[in-house]
């Protein structure tokens, strides 16, 4: 079956955005998205299967995704599926490509990336282990390395018991073969490409990409552009974490760097820190009730003010994240990250790549579940890594 391939260049756009906050749209020709309810019951359907064998319908639904192939800048590109956003590095070196979203689109995936580059598969990298983003690792493990966080590969090669629903380990062609500790880099397609964890953000092993030649940085799950995100409490996720890392990005990247998100269409840096700024402001809401003594029931029955309303139409829903927020500050009581910005607490790097300590603890800080099995009560959203068909 050949591939739906739908090719778009977007990278003439780049420097500027017609308003602030939004996600970049520009023009397309894959299938139309949904949108409104339509949308966010896609993604309520994505969430509630994701820790179970997908059915045959789901199976078959993936038949009808297009790959849908976007010029970034340079030799990157951006392709979009079904999961989390994809980029590739596609240059004389070869090709490098950052998550692989779901096994069942290996092969529409393979194709579109064959149309950027006559040589072959270099390396992949995971930037978390969530399946929607490495569920094509066990096809495209056989062609070329991965490379991700050393947290990564154990949470993949170990059952992960997320509420109560079991995740088997992955097969050994699936699981990284290069991992590290803080960050790698790969001298490749005529710049370098650094990949740096970041911690306690949305799991305990996540990864940002950046393309310094190209001026790109795909953030992984630390961004979902214009909407809340799914902040994974229960593998080692933290709302404060988070907003750092986002804040640690946002001071070391110029303004003219285009950004891809894990979740949304390609946006810009004045995106990226629109969505740092809803994660200050709205942290700092529940913090402020917290403080007054209102119960969960009690801040969720509060909701947000109008201006938030859009972000939560998408994967997760306003009442969703506020518990999410509520839940991340009263395990680990931290008062120290007021206001959730870079002034409340170290980078979980220096700007020029040297790693500092985390101010709960470094990736197994203070709250945070074992590798080998999740804690099974810690957030109300954990776990999005579908079981793979098997």
């Amino acid at each position: 079956m050949n591939a739906p391939i739908v090719p778009t260049d977007r990278s003439a756009d780049l420097p500027t955005r017609p308003d602030a906050g939004a996600p970049r749209t520009g023009d397309r020709t894959a299938a139309p998205a949904a949108a409104g309810a339509g949308a966010a019951l896609l993604a309520l359907l994505l969430l509630m299967t994701a820790l179970r064998p997908a059915p045959a319908a789901a199976q078959q639904d993936m038949e009808d995704v297009e790959i849908e192939v976007t010029h970034v800048a340079g030799d990157v590109y951006l392709l979009e599926g079904r999961g989390g956003n994809i980029a590739v590095s596609a240059g004389s070196d070869g090709v490098v490509m950052v998550d692989d979203q779901f096994e069942e689109l290996a092969p529409k995936i393979r194709a579109a990336v064959d149309t950027l580059a006559d040589d072959g598969l270099a390396f992949v990298l995971n930037t978390h282990w969530h399946g929607d983003h490495v569920g094509g690792n066990v096809v495209f493990g056989r062609d070329a390395p991965i490379v991700a966080h050393d947290n990564v590969r154990r949470r993949l090669a170990t059952r992960q018991v997320v509420r109560g629903d079991t995740v088997p380990a992955e097969p050994e062609e699936a699981l990284p073969v290069l991992t590290f500790d803080r960050s790698v880099t790969l001298h490749l397609n005529g710049g370098p490409i650094r990949v740096r964890h970041v911690p306690e953000g949305h799991t305990d092993g996540d990864a940002v990409v950046f393309f310094e030649d190209d001026r790109v940085v795909h953030m992984g799950d630390h961004m979902f552009a214009g909407r809340f995100p799914f902040v994974d409490l229960a593998t080692g996720g933290s709302v404060q974490g988070y907003t750092r890392n986002v804040a640690a990005v946002l001071d070391e990247i110029p303004d003219d760097w285009a950004v891809v998100p894990g979740h949304g269409p390609l946006t810009d840096v004045e995106g990226l820190r629109a969505f740092h700024d809803m994660l200050v402001e709205t942290t700092s809401i529940v913090r402020r009730r917290m403080e007054r003594g209102m119960s969960l029931e009690e801040v969720r029955e509060a909701g947000l003010p109008e201006r938030w309303s859009s972000w939560g139409q998408g994967f997760i829903s306003t009442g969703q994240w506020l518990e999410t927020v509520y839940r991340s500050l009263q395990r680990s009581g931290d008062e120290t990250a007021r206001g959730g910005g870079a002034a409340s607490g170290s980078p979980p790097w220096h700007p020029h790549g040297h790693p500092v300590a985390s101010d709960r603890g470094g990736a197994h800080g203070h709250g945070d579940a074992p590798v080998g099995q999740a804690d099974g009560d810690a957030g109300p959203h954990s776990g999005t890594r579908p079981s793979r068909p098997r």
